[in-house]
């Protein structure tokens, strides 16, 4: 910023000729207060938040059961995958002037942005079932009564929420307190279940357990969400965040944002594994894991991880119908923020959709889950894709482009994401 009085002769040297994207470091910050970093937190814990639902709980639960403490290390490399993937998703969002799909629109091709669009919407659509299913499976654990009815109370709290003007900004500061009454609680089931650390310090070694392929491709599926990360770009244009803020970005919500659900997922698995060491039990399910806590805690025990599994649902739901409203909207060239009357319209379907699905079936929906990863195979290569490629133009990003280092950790994320894919199609074929 210039001097008062002060007369500017020449362009913002931090823009190029085609004024798309600053070129150079701008002056530093200013020092903020605790309370200023306080603000900068919301984005990442938004894409931690609809990364870490139901089926990322019964994915853990099933991993901790089966194979004790084996498979930490997949998650723990998820997670460092997801926060390359995620700041990629932040550099665009404060680089480029217009949204990430509008500007993939226009550099790439119309068709490759709707392709994203209506890719992340057709996997929010079906996610929603899920996460419908387990808000209401989390608030019948605590409070008692019918899934179904609870599940209809959580849809209308969440549909409440989601109706207001400033709709991100209630979102997001929402999730940020559910993410921590959620790691609270996860915490406090690990302090009562008392797991082996050491086995679980061992247990991020990688290893391969026979039988443990299919779910290897779960863990991380369900934590290495590229489809979150996409979406990261868009709180980030929602909060105006600037290339000053880049630094304390990373540090006080892209990192915490993302490792908060990494070391969730963990405490589940190794909760799962020390219970049922210990009660001499079998829980493939989340319910069933929960119950286990009785004869450990009492009913006390039981409630602690059902209002961490209700949280989960929650915020899911609430960060997985906004994410996908938003991003339908913008692909449709009719808005790019979550508070557009087209993105309210149609997150609003997707949560209606979750609802309805469970009325009429009142039972797990094992065939809309095989649709909704038959998706993610088709969908999340292609948006990985486009993110190492858009953070990699120079035109578009500036300074803020991909460095070498974050190029290498693209290409692993990219192969694992292949990888995963191949071995999904493998399975839904076989």
């Amino acid at each position: 910023m210039s001097e008062p009085n002060s007369v500017v002769t020449t362009p913002p040297a931090h823009r190029n000729q085609q004024g798309l994207a600053p070129m150079n470091k701008p002056k530093p910050a200013k020092r903020r207060t605790i309370l200023g970093y306080l603000a900068l937190m919301g984005p990442a814990f938004v894409v931690g938040a609809w990364q870490f639902g139901p089926g990322n709980l019964t994915t853990a639960v099933q991993a901790g059961s089966r194979y004790g403490y084996t498979l930490l290390w997949v998650v723990a490399i998820s997670t460092i995958l997801m926060i390359f993937f995620t700041d990629m998703s932040v550099r665009l969002g404060i680089a480029t002037p217009k949204s990430l799909i509008t500007t993939i629109k226009e550099r790439l091709g119309a068709w490759v942005g709707i392709a994203a669009g209506f890719g992340v919407f057709g996997i929010t659509l079906m996610f929603s079932v899920g996460n419908a299913v387990g808000s209401g499976l989390g608030l019948s654990m605590v409070f008692g009564g019918s899934p179904v009815l609870w599940t209809i109370v959580c849809t209308a709290a969440v549909a409440l929420v989601l109706a207001f003007r400033n709709v991100y900004g209630i979102v997001e500061k929402a999730l940020l307190v559910i993410v921590v009454l959620m790691g609270i609680a996860f915490i406090a089931s690990a302090v009562i279940a008392q797991p082996d650390w050491y086995r679980a310090m061992e247990g991020m070694i990688p290893q391969l357990p026979a039988g443990s392929e299919i779910l290897v491709v779960a863990l991380v599926g369900t934590n290495f969400s590229i489809n979150a990360a996409f979406y990261a770009s868009y709180g980030i244009k929602e909060n105006r965040r600037t290339r000053a803020d880049y630094r304390d970005i990373t540090l006080v919500d892209t990192i915490p944002g993302i490792v908060a659900p990494g070391i969730m997922t963990i405490l589940v698995i190794m909760v799962a594994a020390a219970v049922l060491g210990k009660a001499g039990a079998e829980a493939g399910t989340i319910n069933a894991l929960a119950s286990v806590f009785e004869p450990l805690a009492g009913p006390i025990g039981s409630i602690v991880f059902a209002l961490g599994l209700s949280g989960a649902a929650f915020s899911s739901m609430t960060a997985n119908a906004t994410a996908g409203g938003t991003m339908l909207s913008d692909a449709l060239g009719r808005g790019a923020k979550a508070g557009s009357p087209m993105a309210k319209t149609i997150t609003g379907l997707i949560l209606a959709f979750g609802l309805v699905v469970t009325l009429t079936f009142q039972a797990s929906p094992v065939g809309l889950i095989v649709i909704a990863q038959s998706l993610t195979v088709l969908i999340a290569p292609l948006l990985g894709i486009l993110l190492v490629i858009m953070a990699n133009k120079s035109s578009v990003m500036g300074d803020l482009r991909n460095k070498w280092w974050q190029n290498l950790f693209g290409v692993i994320g990219l192969i694992a994401i292949v990888a995963t894919s191949i071995r999904l199609i493998t399975t839904l074929l076989g």
